[in-house]
């Protein structure tokens, strides 16, 4: 048959120039429909992202908060709170009427601290050789020796620490942070725990939790240590890399998915906070190592930290990792110095120190002192610390008297002490009585410690309440003040 009673559809005639532009000009708008349709997921994403940065209620001193938590009882008595009648007093009964029951024990004998006080900084304020590093920056430092407990059981106590109720299900400190003023950073958590490398505290992740807030606002655990993931299950198995391959294409569509299917219900809060959560995930995939890895940092860094050594490495890596997020816009990172009680064991876990102080705390004050010491110095170095209010928190102290070669819980009286982000440094407030054993002068707790960190962050802690179960709810119940002597 001829060639022309099938004409090639291979070979097409020239073509004019108006068809070349259209061609030309029709993949051009494809392309352009593509980028402004991703612009239109983004934008409404963001507009539903509930962690979304939102301006605070009047001009704030810190955008970030470290919260540095000592899980177990640190001792006021051996680190910042100096008695010198208890060692006047030391070797004598402490109660002489036989009616006294502490936690676990009857009183002992009166026991001085196990470390030397002495005054150190511009301030003169009193520190035991325990704590030599930090002794170095009180005039950084303010403290309140007169903080309490309404209970000196370590979980109901952590959780008062945390969240202002002795009960467990209430939103944490960071959860509420976060619920109110959003995260600066699109690829991390708005709030992030560093756990101890040994394990979780006392309570476990009750600590960090949202309560009756939305789920989006607990706080997201990232492990510190080279032989774990830095987040679990963030990325696929090896069966499964398969499936990665068209990954962000995928997000791609999901994302505009998501946009469209959530524009018509925009009040869905829950809808809007499943969205985020997962496209967050996706990006922690990147985000998460990157801010896990000391690699760019310098050698000068890592001797700050002491991150070669073998017991205080650990946590100088979690404080070092505190400043990493910080500097990423994370607002809320809690880390925690001590992990939960084992039964088997030459030294505690944590700063639980019943049976030997010297040996429990001589342990833990180094470690403690190393790497909060490095934090508040880096901060400073890299001009963070005017901006980032640390807190140093434990769940109550301990007793005066001997318990054998140890101490017993006192939820009567113990020390914070805040740095940074609106904090005047080398003060005081409140204080505890000649021997230690209850707050005397200008008595305090968790509410009013939180009342004044969330004013440092420009929030009225009266305002920031959520209606739940027939009550409006807040983090400091219906207590608190803010201890306006501590605020520069």
């Amino acid at each position: 048959m001829p060639n022309d009673a099938f004409p090639c559809r291979l070979h097409r005639a020239a073509a004019s120039r108006r068809n070349f532009l259209w061609e030309l000009g029709g993949g051009l708008g494809g392309i352009a429909l593509t980028a402004l349709l991703a612009d239109e997921a983004r934008a409404a994403a963001g507009a539903a992202n509930p962690l979304a940065a939102r301006p605070s209620m009047f001009p704030p001193r810190a955008r970030a908060v470290i919260n540095i938590f000592c899980p177990g009882g640190l001792s006021h008595l051996d680190t910042f709170d100096h008695k010198p009648e208890l060692a006047k007093r030391d070797g004598t009964p402490f109660d002489t009427t036989g009616n006294v029951q502490f936690f676990a024990s009857k009183p002992g004998h009166c026991q001085r601290s196990y470390w030397a006080f002495r005054q150190h900084g511009e301030c003169g304020r009193w520190v035991s050789d325990l704590l030599p590093r930090l002794a170095g920056q009180v005039d950084e430092m303010a403290f309140i020796h007169s903080m309490q407990s309404k209970t000196a059981l370590h979980g109901p106590a952590m959780f008062m620490a945390n969240s202002g109720f002795i009960l467990p299900g209430f939103p944490s400190m960071g959860a509420w942070v976060t619920y109110g003023l959003g995260s600066e950073s699109e690829d991390l958590p708005a709030f992030v725990v560093l756990p101890d490398h040994r394990g979780l505290p006392p309570g476990g992740p009750v600590n960090w939790g949202a309560g009756f807030l939305p789920a989006l606002h607990q706080g997201t655990v990232i492990e510190t240590t080279d032989d774990r993931p830095p987040i679990a299950d963030l990325f696929a198995s090896p069966e499964h890399t398969a499936l990665v391959a068209g990954e962000r294409a995928g997000r791609e569509f999901l994302a505009l998915a998501n946009a469209r299917h959530l524009r018509p219900r925009s009040d869905n809060s829950q809808l809007a906070a499943r969205i985020a959560a997962y496209e967050l995930a996706a990006r922690l995939q990147l985000s998460a190592p990157e801010v896990t890895n000391l690699a760019g940092e310098s050698a000068s860094v890592e001797q700050l930290y002491q991150l070669e050594h073998p017991e205080v490495g650990p946590f100088g890596r979690q404080c070092l990792l505190a400043r990493r997020l910080v500097e990423r816009g994370v607002r809320f990172v809690q880390i925690y110095c001590g992990a939960e009680n084992t039964t088997a064991r030459k030294v505690r876990p944590n700063w639980d120190s019943h049976e030997d102080l010297v040996r429990d705390h001589g342990y833990w004050g180094p470690i403690l002192d190393g790497g909060a010491a490095a934090l508040l110095t880096d901060l400073k170095t890299h001009g963070l610390l005017d901006s980032t209010l640390v807190m140093c928190q434990t769940e109550f102290g301990r007793q005066p008297a001997a318990q054998g070669k140890g101490r017993d819980h006192n939820a009567g009286a113990f020390t914070v002490w805040m740095a940074g982000g609106g904090i005047k440094g080398g003060t005081s407030y409140g204080s505890s009585d000649e021997l230690g054993f209850k707050a005397e002068d200008n008595p305090t707790n968790g509410y009013d410690l939180h009342a004044t960190a969330l004013h440092l962050l420009g929030i009225d802690h009266t305002k920031l309440s959520v209606y739940h179960d027939g009550i409006q709810r807040r983090l400091t119940d219906v207590h608190g003040h803010v201890i306006q002597s501590l605020l520069s």
